[in-house]
């Protein structure tokens, strides 16, 4: 399967494969969010485009085009083409200067790189039909309140991954206990039992759980019970393929 990517300039951001780190996550002790599989999962599953170059966005409040200014960090030929107030009322509109084209059925979800946090602005998400769109989108940011935001060369301002998403409307959520799942709730009574256990342990002062520090029963894709398979088909690491020319 391919995800065809057309430039609409000559110069076109930069599209690389979505990286793990994040710096709030590296800022805590033992870098301790990388823990967290479906985090450092959801920072990887997708491709990020990156800033051509460094900008400061500044929005006074005020509901016009003109209440937001938009600085380069230093002359660039295509600044003015790449991001724009379009829209008006705090929102700037970026472009990624590509042609998606998926195959049938499949959509890309434009969006903020995955908790990639920036403060006094938000990052809107679209759905783009890209099996048949023969048009670009654009990216906006909308400002959470008046004042002034950086973008660095090189920072994602936006984060495509592709879904099949006629499918999704498939789907009928159903409320169910986990009674009704036996094998279901004796796997999760055993990682329960276990986790109280390490918690209780842990906060007691046990040298063996501070050594452990913490339960990898999803990191690794392993049940509590230890009688059950492990799933074959657990992923602990997003390895997205780069751009390739053709």
């Amino acid at each position: 399967m391919e995800l065809e990517c057309y430039p609409m300039t000559p110069r076109p951001p930069e599209i690389v494969p979505g990286r793990a780190s994040r710096d709030w996550m590296d800022a805590f002790a033992s870098r301790h969010p990388y823990r967290c599989l479906p985090l450092s999962m959801a920072n990887t599953t997708g491709w990020e485009i990156l800033c051509p170059m460094g900008f400061t966005a500044e929005w006074n409040g005020g509901p016009s085009q003109a209440d937001i200014t938009l600085t380069p960090d230093r002359p660039h030929p295509d600044f003015a083409h790449f991001v724009q107030s379009h829209f008006s009322r705090g929102v700037v509109t970026m472009h990624p200067n590509y042609l998606f084209r998926t195959p049938p059925g499949w959509a890309v979800v434009a969006s903020g790189a995955p908790n990639h946090v920036k403060d006094g602005i938000q990052a809107l998400t679209g759905l783009i039909e890209t099996d048949w769109l023969p048009f670009p989108f654009t990216m906006n940011w909308i400002f959470t309140r008046p004042g002034r935001v950086k973008f660095a060369k090189g920072e994602p301002f936006c984060f495509i991954t592709i879904v099949e998403h006629k499918k999704m409307e498939q789907f009928q959520p159903v409320m169910k206990t986990l009674d009704a799942n036996p094998a279901m709730k004796g796997q999760f009574d055993a990682w329960n039992r276990e986790r109280t256990s390490f918690n209780n342990r842990l906060a007691s002062g046990d040298p063996d759980a501070a050594k452990e520090a913490w339960q990898r029963f999803y990191f690794k894709g392993e049940y509590a019970d230890e009688t059950t398979p492990p799933p074959a088909d657990h992923v602990n690491k997003r390895r997205m393929k780069s751009l390739r020319l053709f």
